[in-house]
């Protein structure tokens, strides 16, 4: 049985508890850290083992929450529509534990006060541990806790990029962009095990095209990093050599510009030693952002995040000719007029990724009071074929707005049926 603060459960003389194994043996040193109420901050479990049927429930998170009943160990599983939470006290954490260390999950990560731990099997079955010693302090147990922050207000990047004063208070002119950060990792989040495990044994290679100022990669290397505590190593690309020069020195200030590079260039025409495990554009101007999904694909990036930013493209398209049907009613107005067009940019980008063998989904990020520009495109490669329908319909959308895509243009014979 699983060491741990919970108590056994009592049952007749002779009754032998069957404990479930850990669906890997290095999963059992986690069930001690599970089944501590006063270290345990936060456990998640996802992915799937390769060669096993997979779980249930996509993901699992876990921690202690403290409700009128007396403290208890709160699982929340998710499926693709919703989360699904069950509370347990000390006698029934410990065989939920086990029975969670049992299922086929490829990844667990494990954040305690004592510092994180993480287990991952990689590609050939082998498990791979990690630990670090970044503590947290402080355990908040409540059960109507406030929004979680992916990165503390102290975190030594908010006051390297001028969003904090040098004693981690947010500035309130800054407030805006410390939410768009901590909403971006939240969303970045559930798309990470898919890069993790494609990054197997060696370090998850991170690029983002036309990265600008990089706030959100700054903020996406420290969370991997210190929090995930994962083996990462991030290049900012941008076409302007001030934007190179500044990301580098704020990489130098904060002791990562070994993990941390920048480069001038063009994202068309980006060159790495090695295909990236993620690729992300966050706000890469008008047909930037094309370029830049067109790039991860000709990568094969096993995950792309993008953040479109404006859609210049189309709606220039759009005014050189005649909208069809119906829909003139709805674009006679020009607020109405360029949102349709961010809208039938945005869909058509799904659609070709899809096409590409990507798993695409166009969400909502963060509130539009903090950025207008506030979707995202989250796609994972899975390598599934697009159907004929899926074609015909992306081409029938084309034709009867009278337009070409510019990814469409920038994939150029990878669009192709």
């Amino acid at each position: 049985m699983y060491a741990g603060v919970a108590r056994e459960p009592r049952f007749a003389p002779g009754y032998r508890r069957q404990v479930p194994s850990p669906a890997v043996p290095e999963y059992a040193d986690l069930a001690p850290l599970l089944l501590d109420p006063e270290r345990l901050v936060r456990a998640v479990a996802g992915g799937a083992l390769r060669g096993s049927e997979p779980p249930a429930y996509h993901r699992v998170e876990l921690r202690y929450v403290d409700l009128k009943a007396g403290r208890r160990l709160q699982v929340q599983r998710f499926d693709a529509t919703q989360a699904h939470t069950s509370n347990h006290d000390a006698e029934a954490a410990t065989g939920e534990v086990e029975g969670l260390l049992s299922q086929a999950y490829g990844h667990w990560h494990v954040e305690t006060t004592g510092g994180d731990h993480a287990v991952r099997v990689n590609k050939k079955g082998r498990a791979v541990v990690q630990r670090s010693r970044a503590a947290t302090a402080t355990v908040d147990r409540s059960h109507d806790r406030a929004k979680r922050r992916w990165l503390a207000e102290d975190d030594p990047v908010f006051a390297a990029l001028g969003i904090a004063t040098a004693d981690g208070t947010i500035k309130p002119s800054r407030r805006d962009k410390f939410t768009q950060v901590q909403d971006f990792l939240a969303t970045l989040e559930p798309v990470l095990d898919a890069a993790v495990a494609a990054a197997g044994d060696g370090p998850l290679r991170v690029v983002d095209l036309g990265c600008g100022n990089a706030y959100l990669t700054f903020a996406a290397y420290r969370y991997l990093r210190e929090v995930r505590g994962l083996d990462v190593h991030v290049t900012g690309v941008d076409s302007k050599a001030q934007s190179r020069e500044h990301n580098s020195l704020v990489a130098e200030n904060l002791g990562a510009a070994t993990d941390l590079t920048f480069v001038q260039g063009m994202i068309g025409e980006t060159e790495l030693d090695q295909e990236p495990h993620l690729v992300m554009a966050l706000h890469a101007c008008d047909t930037a952002t094309d370029d830049a999904l067109a790039q991860a694909v000709r990568w094969a990036a096993p995950v792309v995040v993008a953040a479109p930013c404006c859609h210049h493209d189309l709606q220039r398209q759009l005014d050189a000719q005649t909208v069809p049907g119906p829909y003139a009613l709805l674009t006679r107005h020009g607020i109405l007029r360029e949102r349709m067009a961010d809208v039938l940019t945005d869909g058509l980008r799904a659609a070709l990724l899809r096409q590409q063998g990507y798993r695409t989904e166009v969400i909502e990020f963060v509130d539009s009071k903090h950025t207008p520009r506030n979707a995202i495109i989250r796609a994972v490669r899975t390598g599934s074929a697009a159907t004929a329908d899926d074609r015909q319909a992306y081409a029938d959308l084309c034709r009867q707005w009278g337009v070409t895509p510019r990814l469409e243009s920038a994939l150029g014979p990878l669009s192709s049926p």
